[in-house]
């Protein structure tokens, strides 16, 4: 699999010929990012809670020119995170990219989070985004070749009020990325994360309708003072999977419109 520049010593995008397999593909930012590496060019592998919510999202691809897979992956179920990836190799026959996008965050002051809700958050956020990494990762090095984008997010570079666990483990997912990266490097695996700020998406949906809190969030988005759509976080994921970003790992791009330069 070629890494770098082409011939004429330009930069590539272009990602025909690869497999992704996107976590959390449902909706949202999932969605929006399997179709985008879709419309770069790669077939796409979608890891689903419930994979029987995934056929309009399989038909929109396909409608690409494109392959896909709808695949059974609970984040919270090791077994569930293994055999996908097992059944999109034996599928495709490679795993070129992984996105692990899948990720929850129930909010509650400190004071009032449960250990079910803390153990739930770390289970999905940090726990599966690792072993998704590790199976893929296993596939990776036997092709000595690969790209990982892991889901950080701004929050785990400041800090959110009600969201203090939700913060914890996105600042361990970039640390984490670093930690990945530097290991397997030497297999020609890269390992980066993006790290949005709010976005519209059915996640998001019953905070920002909040007028107060929405106002708040806009206010704090300090350059532009909007907030996200999904497509706008997809560009990062498309350039940190294509050969263009061969040489950046260990990094994670933040997309927060200005939020962390204050």
């Amino acid at each position: 699999m070629k890494d770098v520049v082409n011939m004429n010593g330009f930069p590539e995008f272009d990602l025909s010929g690869q497999v992704a397999l996107v976590t959390g593909a449902a909706r949202g930012l999932g969605r929006a990012i399997s179709l985008a590496l879709a419309n770069a060019g790669a077939d796409v592998a979608l890891g689903l809670r419930d994979r029987n919510t995934g056929s309009n999202l399989v038909r929109e691809i396909e409608a690409m020119g494109r392959r896909s897979l709808p695949l059974q992956m609970d984040m919270a179920h090791l077994d569930q995170i293994s055999g996908a990836v097992e059944e999109a190799v034996a599928h495709f026959g490679r795993l070129d990219i992984l996105v692990n996008n899948a990720g929850v965050a129930p909010g509650n002051p400190a004071e009032n989070f449960t250990e079910e809700d803390f153990d739930y958050t770390l289970a999905v956020n940090v726990k599966g985004t690792f072993f998704a990494s590790q199976a893929a990762g296993r596939v990776m090095i036997r092709q000595a070749h690969g790209r990982i984008i892991n889901m950080s997010s701004q929050a785990g570079f400041v800090a959110l009020p009600t969201e203090s666990v939700y913060c914890t483990t996105k600042a361990a997912i970039a640390h984490l990325t670093k930690c990945l990266a530097v290991e397997w490097g030497k297999h020609n695996i890269t390992v980066n994360a993006v790290a949005p700020t709010f976005i519209f998406t059915p996640g998001t949906e019953e905070a920002l309708a909040d007028p107060a809190f929405r106002a708040d969030t806009i206010e704090r988005i300090a350059a532009l003072h909007r907030i996200g759509e999904p497509m706008e976080v997809t560009g990062a994921v498309v350039f940190l999977a294509s050969p263009a970003a061969s040489l950046i790992t260990g990094h994670t791009i933040l997309i927060d419109g200005g939020w962390t330069a204050r």
